[in-house]
């Protein structure tokens, strides 16, 4: 009876064990005590991290930013109507992230990853927290290998290389966007994968970019990561940081990428706007005291990592709008300490025509020659100085009548220079046909020709060397240098289209 008690005990206990699936779940959970304008104060939450996600109720999510004693401020992504006080909020374990990877390419997301452009849902099975410690100086290796913009001002004379931090600089409308546009657009059958960010824009320029660059083939390898004016701040907020670490996943997976921050001005009022709803002590301009590490933690990013640690890099090209030209404002100085060189648009330029308006005498890269190939170091090892010597004399000529002959020679190669150095928007100019243009200009193959006919005569020059000595393009275009045999050979055709040239041109 004993025995048959105990067996039968066993079984009772065996089959109640096989039955149990009751799994025990800790939950740190709070409560909302204040929402609005995009923040929501939480009381509770003693266990929650930084940068978490936080479950609210209808699916609305939120992110842990500022940890107090007692209560956590959040950042709501979403319809902040949908919460209320007393609600119930969760963590979630899990620091915000991205989906990344080649899926995204083509595509149109939100700072969060969701598509925005009807093509059905993202592929990606791989995620990145937005927020990441940049790679050591160990990690890096010198910046050497150029970025080709097709802009022939930038190309020869603010030359950007793969791993830099270039910024792009000026007042509202001198074209900006445009050079990173084009920038964009000159990658169509090379290696290099761009994500653009636009921060704060009108969501119809955004719509504008995109057509731009789906017309010209090139949103087949770009991601479009859009935070309009219409999104709320802590959308604009985390935007960049979205795609950096879409970046960040090419580069360390041993490609190249190109990141376009369009534009921080924007991205600093939106955490201006953030912090000071959270109740952050403000500073200058009532900037919180860390927005300058705002943005140097996101460009930091931006490297080439050595060969052993896969040879990738990560290109940055933040933007910053100026106010009536200042570049002393307190944002603009902040960037421009943080980055390896500016390129700064003027108004006046602009106004006066030249376009691309790039201020020669400000605009500098810290990287230099060592991002360019050596075909446009040759052609190109005099024309910065050249072009800011010509600005100065032409505002000297202005007040002065009498001009000796070397210095009227200077201000006309300068106003040619000046002419060739002018490009049209979204027309990108391949490697070989800049060298040519600028050998030509350089070497006075333009010196006698009208001021007026200046474009003209290069377009014909290009035109006649296409046709009748296509080898020496492509000579400059395999090589990256102008050899003793190519350099004979574009004199000699030089030569005879200056035989030639007037009748192309007339």
């Amino acid at each position: 009876m004993a025995a048959r008690s105990s067996a039968e005990i066993s079984s009772i206990l065996r089959q109640q064990i096989e039955n149990f699936d009751q799994v025990v779940e800790t939950t740190n959970v709070g409560t909302v005590i204040d929402i609005g304008d995009g923040i929501a104060h939480i009381w509770g939450l003693s266990d929650a991290q930084a940068m978490e996600l936080l479950e609210f109720p209808n699916q609305v999510m939120g992110l842990a930013f500022n940890l107090e004693e007692d209560t956590v401020g959040a950042m709501i992504f979403g319809d902040g109507s949908l919460i209320a006080e007393g609600d119930e909020v969760r963590c979630t374990g899990r620091v915000m992230e991205v989906p990344v990877g080649d899926g995204l390419l083509g595509r149109v997301i939100d700072a969060l990853g969701r598509p925005l452009d009807g093509k059905g849902p993202i592929v990606s099975d791989k995620t990145r927290p937005i927020e990441k410690i940049a790679h050591g100086v160990i990690y890096r290796q010198p910046v050497t290998t150029p970025v080709q913009t097709g802009i022939k001002a930038l190309d020869s004379m603010i030359p950007i290389g793969r791993g830099q931090r270039e910024l792009i600089i000026g007042d509202r409308q001198t074209g900006k966007t445009a050079i990173a546009i084009d920038t964009i657009i000159n990658q169509k059958g090379g290696n290099l994968f761009c994500i653009y960010v636009a921060i704060g824009q009108k969501a119809s320029q955004v719509a504008n970019i995109v057509e731009t660059l789906d017309r010209a083939g090139a949103l087949a390898y770009t991601v479009v990561v859009a935070a309009t004016a219409a999104d709320p701040a802590p959308m604009q907020y985390i935007a960049p940081y979205a795609g950096c670490a879409i970046g960040e996943e090419i580069m360390e997976s041993g490609r190249d990428a190109l990141v376009v921050y369009d534009d921080l001005t924007k991205h600093a009022w939106a955490y201006r706007q953030v912090s000071l709803l959270l109740r952050r002590p403000a500073g200058r301009e009532a900037y919180p005291g860390d927005v300058f590490y705002c943005h140097s933690r996101l460009l930091e990013r931006a490297a080439r990592l050595r060969d052993d640690q896969g040879g990738g890099s990560l290109t940055a090209l933040p933007i910053i709008e100026t106010q009536g030209n200042d570049v002393s404002g307190y944002i603009p100085t902040n960037v421009i300490s943080i980055t390896d060189g500016q390129i700064y648009l003027e108004s006046d330029l602009f106004y006066a025509g030249i376009r691309p308006a790039l201020n020669v005498g400000i605009s500098v890269s810290r990287v230099g020659g060592a991002a360019q190939t050596r075909a446009m170091r040759q052609v190109a090892g005099r024309l910065k100085l050249d072009l800011a010597q010509f600005r100065e004399l032409a505002a000297f000529s202005q007040i002065g009548s009498d001009l000796d002959r070397a210095t009227r020679a200077q201000l006309e190669r300068g106003m040619r220079i000046q002419e060739v150095l002018k490009q049209p928007q979204y027309h990108p100019v391949p490697l070989a046909q800049q060298v040519l243009t600028l050998w030509a200009v350089t070497n006075g193959y333009l010196d006698e020709v009208p001021i007026d006919k200046a474009r003209a005569w290069e377009d014909a020059f290009q035109g006649y060397m296409e046709r009748s000595h296509p080898q020496v393009a492509q000579a400059i275009a395999t090589d990256k240098q102008i050899s003793d045999s190519t350099l004979e050979a574009l004199r000699a055709a030089a030569e005879q289209f200056k035989n030639e040239g007037a009748r192309a041109i007339a």
